[in-house]
């Protein structure tokens, strides 16, 4: 199975699917060692750990991409879905986002309806592109996905996000939800829903697998997984909460080092533990096979 028809049995089934945010190819080997089954590379994370910059529509598409690879490389079989931001420019743009993260292995691509640039979703100064343009560019994002796969070449799901929320208010991001679902999304996501009745509704109303943003201190309520799960959703993605455990933990390390620092240094793994974590035993095992006799 390709991992775009993994992801679709996944979202066929009943089941609410926890995915971290991912940022490099060690945190989505390690989302992947923990048993999650599917995977979301944050572009808010990887504009952080790859430009140490904000999510702020500073990151290109090539940047993303190469970063994507990597994730897909290191998760394995647990399907990648890939942060597309705007799609980078107009409808054709957002053509030419679906078909590279086809080709760089993700599962679905996410394109959401923000003025570029884009801002991260639960911060201030978002603006939206008028309806009939989203609509638009979801329309695009699918009609390149069935163009993949009738010539053979690519399968990707396409997950069509909304920011109008914070903009107009709930009634035009559902109405745009509604929109994404006439036009043939796989997976719908509207942002930063301000009460758990703006979820449930979100959920009664579109017919298509519906995801969650858990942002810790955010705009929308953080929920435990049953109850997202009761409440309809398929997907519950924590985008930045790996990041800002490495962003913490680092902090304490480094300053722990410095001369004359009381600072105790975090928990952290053990020398050996560390060559295991990033695959040493397995590259000595495979090494000895063409070792010369």
């Amino acid at each position: 199975m390709t991992a775009a028809e993994r992801l679709r049995t996944m979202l066929a089934e009943p089941v609410l699917r926890t995915m971290p945010g991912v940022f490099d190819a060690l945190s989505a080997k390690l989302a992947a060692e923990a048993g999650h089954k599917v995977a979301f590379m944050s572009g808010f994370a990887v504009s952080a750990a790859r430009l140490g910059m904000p999510d702020a529509g500073l990151i290109s598409m090539s940047e993303m991409l190469d970063t994507l690879r990597g994730c897909v490389a290191a998760a394995g079989d647990v399907p990648m879905i890939g942060d597309g931001d705007t799609g980078w420019g107009n409808a054709l743009n957002v053509q030419r986002t679906v078909q590279e993260y086809a080709r760089a292995g993700a599962a679905a691509v996410m394109i959401e309806d923000q003025v570029s640039p884009k801002k991260c979703g639960h911060t201030k100064g978002k603006l939206v592109i008028p309806r009939g343009e989203a609509r638009i560019k979801i329309r695009a994002a699918v009609e390149a996905r069935e163009a993949l796969r009738a010539s053979g070449r690519g399968d990707i799901l396409v997950l069509a996000r909304t920011d109008a929320r914070a903009v107009h208010g709930f009634e035009e991001a559902l109405a745009r939800c509604t929109d994404f679902v006439d036009e043939g999304a796989d997976i719908i996501f509207l942002e930063a829903p301000e009460s758990v009745e703006e979820m449930k509704r979100f959920c009664r109303t579109i017919p298509r697998p519906c995801m969650a943003n858990m942002v810790f201190e955010g705009k929308t309520p953080v929920l435990p997984a049953a109850e997202l799960q009761a409440i309809g959703y398929r997907l519950a993605v924590y985008p930045v909460a790996g990041l800002a455990a490495v962003i913490s933990a680092l902090r304490q390390s480094y300053a722990s080092v410095l001369p004359g620092s009381a600072i105790a240094q975090p928990p952290h793994l053990t020398f050996p533990e560390l060559q295991e974590a990033v695959g040493f035993p397995g590259y000595w095992d495979r090494e000895k096979r063409f070792a010369a006799e």
